[in-house]
């Protein structure tokens, strides 16, 4: 198995094995302020939030070819990121418009409103079953 991280300073997104053997550089170009990662093995995605100059939520391959932007619009602060497996949808949360939002894994369309609040703060989401947990700070 392998664990996939995001490096906050150096603007990266580095894997390696679990034993921290085999650690590379996965995205290193076009990322400014990578927040929250998600992998999905099966279909071989990795998804990303970014904080930076232009926030957006992105996917590429677990070995990081073939980027692309899912969500760039409406979005300033996403936190979060959260794969619901069995319906194959996305979700994040985003601490300034305080909101938890979904798009289809595959193809980032079919945004949807899932919950949203009012000075929440989200910081955190995760999906299992028919459940939506979430933090704030």
């Amino acid at each position: 198995g392998n664990i996939y991280w995001t490096d906050h300073g150096f603007n990266l997104i580095e894997v390696a094995r679990l034993n921290g053997s085999f650690r590379y550089v996965v995205i290193s170009q076009g990322l400014d302020q990578p927040r929250s990662i998600a992998v999905h093995p099966e279909k071989g995605y990795l998804f990303w939030t970014e904080w930076g100059q232009t926030p957006c939520i992105g996917r590429a391959h677990l070995d990081g070819s073939e980027k692309v932007v899912l969500v760039s619009l409406g979005i300033a602060w996403p936190n979060g990121i959260s794969i619901d497996y069995e319906e194959n949808k996305l979700y994040w949360c985003d601490a300034r418009t305080d909101k938890i939002e979904r798009i289809d894994l595959g193809s980032g369309g079919n945004r949807e409103i899932v919950l949203s609040g009012s000075n929440v703060d989200m910081f955190s989401v995760a999906v299992f079953g028919a459940y939506i947990y979430w933090s704030d700070r």
